[in-house]
């Protein structure tokens, strides 16, 4: 969860990309980040949306505990849902005096089959919610939560790119396809650096935005066996149905805009994807 829905301007994109509904070809695709808890929509709704734009998988994040029982609890009962459980790093500070005890919830839940990631967990210093040394402290503790779990490691990293990286390099070697850069805010260089570490950079609606340029710039350079697709909905609903609430079914226009952006064909891209979610997630 990066930003709210009204933060960036839109651009189209390139030809072939219309406004009315579009399906994925097969193999389809997957949304491997969202937050369907807040959507204010049924999930069955949601998920029938998402089938017929050829999503047949979603990735629902926890944020904080409710949202990541939340999560759990829904891939407990619907077969295309999995889960990631984790504190944001917005909400650290609030949570700080009863750490030891949210974690070890954290924990517990990640043992569930149906939780395939720890996260969103990371740093934020575009807001002041928490102290940056606090949520370091909580990024390691996730760190270590999801290799004892087994599970990958899912971030949120906003203006804290440097940070992040060197936390992870503490940590090295990693396993390949076990570390998600969710969101993927960074440029070009950021992506090479990426890249040449095997952590994944997963793609939201805002590289469809105008003015991300360096974010398209990114993903030209990342290596589609280390891209994924996400929407962070009801966030960053991608062009062209900027402005609509934003669920998985908009997946589908990310990938779309992706295979064109790496002159990929559909198809192609939906291929790589599958095998890489299946890699990261273990599904």
């Amino acid at each position: 969860m990066n930003s709210p829905n009204d933060r960036v301007a839109p651009s189209s994109p390139s030809t072939g990309s219309g406004s009315g509904v579009f399906t994925l070809p097969e193999p389809g695709g997957f949304d491997s980040h969202t937050h369907m808890d807040i959507m204010g929509l049924t999930v069955d709704g949601v998920l029938a949306a998402a089938r017929a734009a050829g999503i047949g998988r979603v990735v629902n994040v926890g944020c904080d505990l409710p949202s990541s029982r939340w999560s759990v609890e829904r891939a407990g009962e619907y077969d295309a849902v999995y889960a990631a459980v984790a504190i944001h790093p917005n909400e650290t500070s609030s949570l700080d005096a009863r750490r030891g005890e949210v974690l070890a919830e954290i924990a517990a839940l990640a043992q569930s089959p149906r939780v395939v990631a720890i996260g969103e967990t990371g740093l934020d210093y575009y807001r002041d919610w928490a102290a940056p040394p606090v949520q370091r402290e909580w990024f390691r503790a996730h760190i270590e939560i999801a290799r004892q779990a087994g599970k990958a490691l899912m971030i949120h990293d906003r203006d804290a790119h440097e940070d992040v990286l060197s936390i992870l390099a503490e940590y090295a070697p990693w396993p390949a396809y076990s570390v998600i850069f969710h969101c993927f805010s960074g440029d070009a260089a950021m992506a090479e650096r990426c890249a040449e570490a095997g952590y994944l950079m997963s793609f939201a609606g805002n590289v469809t935005f105008k003015n991300a340029d360096p974010l398209r710039a990114a993903a030209l350079v990342a290596p589609p066996e280390l891209m994924l697709a996400e929407t962070d909905a009801p966030y960053l609903t991608p062009v062209p149905h900027r402005g609509k609430p934003n669920s998985p079914a908009m997946t589908a226009y990310t990938i779309r805009f992706l295979a064109e952006l790496k002159k990929l064909d559909v198809a192609e891209i939906c291929g790589v994807l599958q095998s890489t979610g299946a890699r990261v997630f273990a599904w």
